[in-house]
């Protein structure tokens, strides 16, 4: 009898489930396997099948800052799947050195953007893949004092880069801005970071002459703009951070601050206020107030808001590493908090002296689409920047670096 003869395959199916179930770098080495499985793992209906199966098992990604060493560091984790778990390990990504610390950068649908990173003593805007770490980089806009902001259009399936008054398209052409008059637009944009909510890129701004705030809206298919009064948050215009967080609750934007309050014990805990748009066209606010749970170590520490699950938990993390890093998921409905420890950053970034600003962001779904994209092609670990301090060049350094220029070789030779 022949070896192997009575050995059954398994069927195709059950093996793209399998590999649905993978990172997506995972499906990128067995895409080098041979020109068969480059085919089927680059098709539409596993690309399809892939996000289906990645969107049951959203992550929290996590962008780490080291202002004093123009450094960042990219990692990520799955968001808890219950109320007891209470511990979580990182996935590292990617890194990349330049000075980005006069801008916020803006995350939509799996890419950041850097709205300026110094590199050797040039400014230059990016968009980058903090997962694969790939990036591209994109025209000066001169004389541009604005910031920018990222947004996704799912159903062209297209990235725009608005700064008003220019657009950039990230797609097969040349990323060229180009010029948008948009008759009214007359503010000045805060310190907050935007957000893409279903394909439509909200930023907050005040007018010039009577300091009042404004809800910018644009469809990013469209381009089409709208200015939504957001006057009921004036009382935060003393702040130069404004202390509001733009969130997406729930597929409506939702505005959320944060302050102390006492408990009757003399305790200090967090109370959350977050008004959500109802209406755009009136427009309506509601507004919800949440007096959290006690918790000494959030009364204790710096934090941020990371944003709002699609199960509408909450979710607050520290401002800065440190050992131990904990998350905290408030959930409204049940008025519990959770604290979720994060392990993995590891001792430098752990180290008061070293320690890094982090951005974190919910939610987050690998997409081989966004993975794909054929102008992301240099590696972010490359890019080179002058140390702050000493002024001497700096480079930083992917750990899978090698790794990836191995997987590129195999794949140009099977193609």
């Amino acid at each position: 009898m022949e070896r192997g003869r009575n050995k059954e395959s398994l069927p195709v199916d059950l093996i793209l489930e399998i590999f649905t179930r993978l990172p997506s770098n995972s499906v990128a080495r067995f895409r080098t396997l041979s020109k068969h499985w480059a085919s089927t793992l680059r098709s539409p209906d596993f690309t399809k099948l892939f996000l289906a199966s990645s969107s049951t098992r959203p992550r929290i990604l996590f962008a780490v800052e080291r202002y004093q060493y123009n450094k960042w560091d990219f990692f990520s984790s799955r968001q808890p799947h219950n109320r007891y778990e209470n511990s979580l390990h990182l996935d590292y990504h990617t890194k990349f050195s330049g000075d980005v610390s006069h801008n916020i950068c803006s995350y939509a649908s799996g890419l950041i953007f850097f709205p300026t990173v110094q590199i050797m003593n040039e400014n230059t805007p990016l968009i980058c893949n903090p997962i694969t770490g790939l990036y591209v980089g994109l025209e000066v806009i001169k004389y541009s004092r604005s910031r920018g902001f990222l947004g996704f259009d799912p159903i062209d399936k297209q990235f725009k880069v608005l700064d008003h008054p220019f657009i950039l398209t990230l797609g097969s052409g040349e990323l060229k801005w180009r010029y948008k008059d948009v008759p009214g637009y007359r503010y000045r944009r805060s310190s907050t970071a935007g957000i893409c909510i279903n394909g439509v890129l909200y930023h907050l701004a005040q007018t010039f002459l009577e300091p009042s705030f404004v809800i910018v809206s644009i469809d990013v298919r469209s381009e089409e703009f709208k200015f939504i009064d957001a006057s009921c948050f004036n009382d935060h215009l003393e702040d130069p951070l404004t202390g509001l967080s733009l969130v997406n609750s729930k597929g409506k934007l939702g505005v959320i601050s944060c302050s102390y309050a006492d408990a009757a014990d003399g305790r200090r805990t967090v109370q959350l206020c977050m008004s959500v748009l109802e209406d755009v066209e009136i427009p309506e606010w509601v507004k919800y107030v949440y007096t959290l749970p006690l918790n000494d170590i959030l009364a204790s520490c710096e934090f941020s808001v990371a944003g709002v699950t699609a199960t509408g938990d909450i979710v607050l993390c520290m401002k800065y590493t440190c050992k131990p890093y904990y998350v905290f998921y408030f959930n409204p409905v049940k008025n519990t908090l959770q604290n979720v420890e994060i392990q993995g950053f590891g001792a430098e970034l752990e180290a008061v002296e070293s320690r890094g600003e982090v951005f974190a962001f919910v939610d987050y779904v690998e997409d081989l689409t966004v993975n794909d994209a054929h102008q992301l092609k240099s590696n972010i670990s490359h890019i080179t920047s002058l140390c702050r301090f000493c002024q001497k060049e700096a480079q930083g350094n992917n750990m899978g670096e090698e790794e990836m220029k191995e997987t590129e070789g195999e794949e140009e030779e099977k193609s």
